[in-house]
Formats: C-alpha cells, sequence, structure tokens
C-alpha cells in the first residue's frame, strides 16, 4: 500500500515549492504571498527510489471554525489524519516563530511520525535558525532548499524510514529471513571437480563422480551446515562451448545450470587450477557477473601445482586483468579431492554473500559524489557540460545505484566505469556486480532540464 505524506507549516514556508519538487510538475500555485494555497492538493510523489502520495496543504493559521480560514484549517488537518508521515516545514532563514509552536503541538498529538524540515537554507544559509527549530521537540530539523533542490539527499534518508520504494526496485531488497539458507552453486568447465567438492564439503559420496567428463546432468541441491550457517549447496552440469553442445541431454543439462546459477546467491566458478582461466572459464564467469550474482573464483585441484612458488600470486592478478568487472573477487585455492581449503572457500562465500547485500547511506554517497565529480568532472557536451547532482543505492543484491542529471545519456562509458570503480573502492565491494542507472527527466531534484 502506498504511504501518504503530509505536507504541513505556517503560510509561506515554502510548502507548495516542495510539493511540486517532490511531484516533479508545477502543480500547485507558488508565490511570495502568504495564503496562496487554499485547498489540500495531492499528487504522486517520487523521491530517489521512493513512491509516494503527497498533499500540499493550506497553511496553519489559528482562525474561527467556519470562516474561510477556519475552513482550510479544517482541511489541513484532514490531510494529518490522511497522512502516514507528516513533513512539517518551517523557514531556516526566519527561524521558529511563535506561530510555528501551536502547530508543532498539533502535529506531534497527531501520534503520525513528524519530520521537521527547514526549508529555504540554500547555501548553507539559515541552519542557525534551521537549529533553532529543536525547540520545537520535533527532533532533528533536515535543512533543505526545496526551490534549488539542496538537501534532498537528507530528505530521502528520514523518509526512507517510512515509505517504501516501488516493488521493482524493493523486491530484492527485502530484509532476509536468517533462517533461509544462503543459496550457492558451484559452476565451471566439465571434470572442474564439482561433485568431488560438494562430497568433500558435505562428508559423504552424495553425487556421483568419476575421471568422465560430463557425469552430472541434473543440477542436485544438497542442505548443509557450515560452521552454524545453513548452506543450499547447488552440483551443475559441466558447462561447455555453445557450439560445442550437440546432444540434446547435454543442452538441457546446460539450461539446467542456467537456471540454478539465476536462483542462487553466490555463484562459486571452480577452475582446474592446471589449466585455470582458459576462454570458457571467462565466459562463465561473465555470464554469473550479468545474472548480478555474487562471485568467488575456486582453484581446484591445487595440490597438484601447489609446489609452484608465486602461482597463486600470478593467478590473482590474472583474474583482475582478465575479469575486470568483478575487480577485487576472492580467489581461493582449494583441493576437493583432498579436502584442503575448504574453510577459505567458505569463508570467501559469506563475504561475497555479506558485499552483495551491502547497503550505503544516500548522505555518505553523495558526499564521495561530489569529491569524486570535483577531483574529475564530466566532459562537456556541445560546450555544455554535463551535470551530475544525486545519486542513491536503489537496490541490493547487487548493489544498484541510481543516478540523476541533466544529459546523462551524453556520459561516456568511461566516465561510468570511473564511478563504479570509485564506489567499489571507497566503500568496499570487491568482487560484486555492480549495477548504474542513469536516470533523466525523472529527477524530483531538478527544477528543470534545461
Amino acid at each position: 500500500m502506498t504511504a501518504t505524506v503530509a505536507i504541513v507549516g505556517r503560510p509561506n514556508v515554502g510548502k507548495s515549492t516542495l510539493f511540486n519538487r517532490l511531484v516533479g510538475k508545477k502543480l500547485a500555485l507558488v508565490d511570495d504571498r502568504p495564503g496562496v494555497t487554499r485547498d489540500r492538493r495531492e499528487g504522486e510523489a517520487r523521491l530517489g527510489s521512493l513512491r509516494f502520495n503527497v498533499i500540499d496543504t493550506a497553511g496553519l493559521e489559528e482562525a474561527e471554525e467556519g470562516s474561510l480560514l477556519g475552513r482550510m484549517r479544517a482541511q489541513t488537518e484532514a490531510a494529518i489524519a490522511d497522512a502516514d508521515v507528516i513533513l512539517f516545514l518551517m523557514d531556516a532563514r526566519v527561524g521558529v516563530l511563535p506561530a510555528d509552536q501551536p502547530f508543532a503541538d498539533l502535529v506531534r498529538r497527531s501520534g503520525k511520525p513528524v519530520i521537521l524540515v527547514a526549508n529555504k537554507a540554500e547555501g548553507g544559509a539559515g541552519l542557525a535558525g534551521a537549529y533553532d527549530a529543536f525547540a520545537l521537540g520535533l527532533g532533528e530539523p533536515v535543512p533543505i532548499s526545496a526551490e534549488h533542490g539542496e538537501g534532498m539527499a537528507e530528505l530521502y534518508e528520514a523518509l526512507a524510514a517510512y515509505v517504501a520504494g516501488d516493488e521493482e526496485e524493493r523486491e530484492s531488497d527485502e530484509e532476509r529471513d536468517e533462517s533461509r539458507p544462503i543459496k550457492v552453486a558451484i559452476v565451471g568447465r566439465p571434470n572442474a571437480g564439482k561433485s568431488t567438492l560438494i562430497n568433500r564439503m558435505i562428508g559423504a559420496e552424495r553425487l556421483l563422480t568419476g575421471p568422465e567428463a560430463g557425469i552430472t546432468r541434473d543440477s542436485i541441491a544438497v542442505d548443509w551446515r557450515w560452521r552454524g550457517h545453513s548452506i543450499k549447496l547447488y552440483d551443475t552440469a559441466g558447462l561447455r562451448k555453445r557450439a560445442r553442445v550437440e546432444d540434446k541431454l547435454e543442452k538441457l543439462s546446460v539450461a539446467d545450470a542456467l537456471r540454478a546459477v539465476r536462483f542462487a546467491e553466490v555463484v562459486v566458478v571452480l577452475l582446474d587450477a592446471t589449466i585455470p582461466f582458459e576462454k570458457q572459464d571467462l565466459s562463465i564467469a561473465d555470464l554469473v557477473e550479468q545474472e548480478g550474482r555474487a562471485i568467488v573464483i575456486g582453484l581446484n585441484k591445487w595440490d597438484l601445482v601447489a609446489d609452484k612458488p608465486g602461482l597463486l600470486k600470478e593467478l590473482r592478478e590474472d583474474a583482475a586483468r582478465l575479469l575486470p568487472q568483478i575487480k577485487g573477487a576472492s580467489v581461493v585455492p582449494l583441493s576437493g579431492l583432498a579436502g584442503e581449503g575448504i574453510d577459505r572457500l567458505m569463508e570467501a562465500v559469506l563475504l561475497a554473500f555479506e558485499v552483495w547485500n551491502r547497503r550505503i547511506p544516500t548522505a555518505k554517497l553523495n558526499q564521495w559524489l561530489a569529491e569524486a565529480v570535483a577531483a574529475n568532472p564530466p566532459p562537456a557536451v556541445s560546450g555544455r557540460r554535463i551535470k551530475i547532482r544525486y545519486m542513491t543505492q536503489a537496490k541490493t543484491r547487487p548493489p544498484h545505484f541510481a543516478i540523476f542529471g541533466n544529459q546523462l545519456d551524453a556520459l561516456p562509458k568511461s566516465y561510468t566505469r570511473y564511478l563504479i570503480n570509485g564506489l567499489r573502492e571507497t566503500f568496499d565491494l570487491p568482487g560484486t556486480p555492480i549495477r548504474v542507472s542513469l536516470r533523466m527527466g525523472k529527477n524530483p531534484f531538478d527544477k528543470e532540464r534545461r
């Protein structure tokens, strides 16, 4: 159910300006004169990934019941009653006025969550007045400028505690049931040792193994517990080059393996350490990244090459060079046959899962974004500079970031890579796929696209 947010406050504090910014259209009349808004106006609002109904209300004033001002006040009180959350606006430039206090008492008595918003704080102006607002007893004020679109990241953070995003952006972000097992798929080329590894992990000959390639046909799910963690392991058929897959049964097996990847949360790409990083290995890792799964690279049969000094360092450097899209992914040496390295592998799996689920506060994101853009501004297009204004994390699993601005369709891919690499390094997101959406026209923080 969509939440309803009411914007209330005394006259001329900028309620209609904020309403227009949130709905992305100039639906409400705006003027410097107080009392322009009389009826409550409703609209569908969007703030980053948040979707909600918003109500613009008449300025709260003391008035006799039955008079025009009294009827306007009644409409505002009805809006408060209908709201799930209240944005209480005050003017940061003039600070708290005596007229603010009785209406602060009114919204407090409503029992609804109240977010105190200090408007007209553009460029840091009026912050002293904003912090006067602590006297209203409504908590810490969120300083913004509805007219200039400043402070929207902080307003997003405040609203996110009460307002949900849309289903598309929320479906991957729901709190995970800790009792539910982590789904881990083991994939790789035929005869990489996937079934042998799983048998060793669970301590039983659960899966058929042998020297012949292609023994496994179905994706087999096995329940397992490791150090108190519930794990569901998926053994999969070996994935060969598409051109070499001719047999109908093998095609079905490959399709089943791909389906296991899509349903998994973490995918271990198992390589044969004696012939690592074959072209097919890279294709499999790329497929896992495209599906947005957390990824760990396992170097199986390590006991056969463990006597080669410096080999592990060399292979980790190869992984970073050959798979830049998952830079920092764990590369773990192990031996399924000897049972070596399994604990290291599972530690890497749990770390990859945690990074895959990581959420970064919007305020920190935008602080980093401002520094990144200042250090390396986007290029100009036809003499006009691309403007990047705001960023929020739309999803986790994998981390997905939405960037708002102007002319982003002209942003070079190299600049997007610069931002992704910066996010990965600054916020410690090794190995996980990172998604970035560039959004124009839907930015609720721009007055207009110029």
